[in-house]
Order: C-alpha cells, then structure tokens, then sequence
C-alpha cells in the first residue's frame, strides 16, 4: 500500500536517522514532494549484490568527499598562511617605514631647531639693539627731566623773588 492511499502521518524519524543517508538500506527513500508521483523501490533483498554495490559506490563517494574536504582544508590553509605571510610583510615594512619616518623627522627637527636658534639670535641682536637705544633714550629724558626741575626750581625762585618784593 503507498502513503498516498493514506496510511497515516509519517513516522518520526529515530534517533541516528539522517534524512541525508535515508535511501542507504531502506526499502523507500524520504519522500520530498508530496505532489510528485513516487515510484516504488524494489526491496534490497530482491536485488543481488546491491548492498555490495552500495557499499562500493558509498566507499568510493566517502573517499572522493574525504579527498575533496582535504584539498578545500589544504587550500583554505594556504590561503590562510599567504594571509599571515601578507600582513608579516606589511608589518615589516610599517615598521620600517616607521623607523624611516622617524629618522627624517628627528633630522627636520633638528634643522626647525638650529633655524629657530639663528632666529633667536638674530632677534638677541635687534633685541639687544632696540634696548640699547631704549637706554639711551632713556638717560636723555633722565637729563631732560634734571633740566626740567632746575628750571622749575629757576622759575618757582624768580616767581618767590617777585612775590616778595614790596610794592612800590
């Protein structure tokens, strides 16, 4: 009778059943379609030396799957190791690229220093010059100031001279 007529739900697959290896020693495979026609198997026994020819075809398909796993893990394992070669080499370089950078720009900054202190002494100089001519100045407005109270004590005597005198 085929599950069509209605047996029934289909049973529960038992535990280490594998819808994937459901057609290995069974007498139907999963059914995958319920709108497909199904066409009926043979039992295993009715057929000589079909279980020696599935054990053949599943060693052969398990070695040929074996093979292929190892090539694709060989394969994934050298693309990983040319990863790691890859990013060992850009580190390398970074860090000699770093090293180089590093060296130019303690060389720029000891020429920004060597300019700067030219700069500094050129602006000592001027500095030096501008307070020189400060202090000149300076001791002109000191005599100029003496100058000033001399003739204001001038002042301030012939303005007490003249106060003082008597009417006449």
């Amino acid at each position: 009778m085929s599950r069509k007529e209605g047996e029934g739900p289909e049973p529960e697959p038992e535990a280490g059943d594998s819808l994937f290896f459901a057609g290995l020693g069974r007498d139907e495979p999963p059914r995958e379609d319920p709108d497909r026609p199904r066409m009926e198997a043979q039992p295993m026994a009715t057929q000589p030396g079909t279980e020696a020819a599935l054990d053949g075809q599943a060693s052969r398909y398990f070695t040929s799957l074996d093979a292929s796993i190892g090539g694709l893990q060989q394969r994934a394992q050298q693309l990983i190791d040319k990863v790691n070669d890859s990013r060992k080499e850009d580190h390398t370089m970074m860090s000699s690229f770093r090293e180089s950078l590093l060296l130019k720009v303690s060389g720029l900054a000891e020429q920004l220093e060597e300019q700067l202190f030219h700069l500094y002494g050129l602006h000592n100089e001027l500095i030096q010059e501008r307070l020189q001519e400060l202090e000149e100045v300076m001791e002109r407005v000191g005599q100029a100031e003496t100058e000033l109270r001399q003739v204001c004590r001038t002042v301030e005597a012939a303005y007490r001279d003249l106060c003082l005198q008597p009417e006449t």
